[in-house]
């Protein structure tokens, strides 16, 4: 069993129920944040899970340099700050640098290291030292143990909230395969795990932007279910193809409710056979 962890009034590992961290890429405006956010926080109330709220406020790992970055860290802060005052969901945000940790820790509730930024070590103390949960993302480049290091640079702060986080890992040019094998290796490291879902579908730098295949988000999420994971990352959007970041990799937010219902089916059998 990993350790238990908290973002804000939401528990994550220790044996706790699953969790769901989900929201769109990016802050692409108030309406369609606002939007998503009420469409979560209603499924997860109806089905009884508990949840995270997830977007970027802003993206700096793009592609090319046409790639949308957001629309301005003050704005786009002040409206996760609203959503986390109106639907009462702890709030989960990508940071970047040191300076990104200092302008976020007072408004969201947990900070996300992107992948490519696993081994940044300044950057985990930083968020460390924050004293908010940090999860952070497996590099698509990285051995599963290896993360035992990036734990440990968080955990040098004293902040022990920390999670991982499994989004697929370089497989050649062009594409990504998740070995199932990490979330168990993960898992020994005693933290809680993350099943990022939708990242682990990309087809990353397909042209000027990544593309994915999103037909395989619900597989992935259902094998990691069975593997054994504390919590289901989803970014999720009403059309993707129009997002303004990750249009090839987000889940159609009218697909939620059917994920969850299988996923968190599979995480009951899962549950009942290892007894948590």
């Amino acid at each position: 069993m990993t350790r238990s962890i908290q973002a804000g009034s939401v528990t994550i590992g220790g044996g706790a129920p699953l969790v769901l961290l989900a929201g769109p890429c990016v802050v692409e405006s108030r309406d369609i944040t606002f939007a998503i956010a009420l469409h979560i926080a209603e499924t997860a109330q109806r089905l009884q899970v508990p949840v995270v709220f997830k977007s970027s406020f802003k993206k700096a790992n793009r592609t090319s340099l046409d790639g949308f970055t957001g629309i301005g860290r003050d704005e786009a802060l002040r409206i996760l700050s609203d959503v986390r005052s109106e639907f009462g969901m702890p709030l989960v945000t990508d940071v970047h640098t040191e300076e990104d940790v200092s302008a976020v820790q007072d408004v969201v509730d947990m900070l996300q290291i992107p992948a490519f930024l696993c081994r940044q070590t300044d950057l985990l103390i930083a968020a460390g030292a924050s004293g908010r949960a940090v999860n952070i993302k497996k590099g698509q480049f990285l051995a599963p143990e290896d993360m035992r290091h990036a734990a440990e640079k968080v955990a040098s702060t004293g902040n022990h909230n920390i999670a991982l986080c499994e989004r697929g890992s370089s497989f050649g040019y062009h594409n990504l395969v998740v070995d199932m094998r990490g979330l168990v290796i993960m898992r020994e490291i005693g933290y809680p795990v993350i099943m990022d879902a939708t990242h682990a579908v990309q087809i990353p730098s397909q042209g000027g932007v990544s593309g994915g295949r999103p037909a395989f988000i619900a597989p992935l999420a259902r094998a990691a279910a069975a593997v054994g994971i504390d919590a289901l990352f989803l970014e999720t959007h009403p059309d993707p193809s129009h997002a303004l970041s990750d249009a090839g990799s987000q889940l159609p937010l009218a697909q939620l409710s059917s994920v969850i219902e299988q996923v968190w089916a599979i995480d009951r059998t899962w549950r009942s056979l290892n007894q948590q």
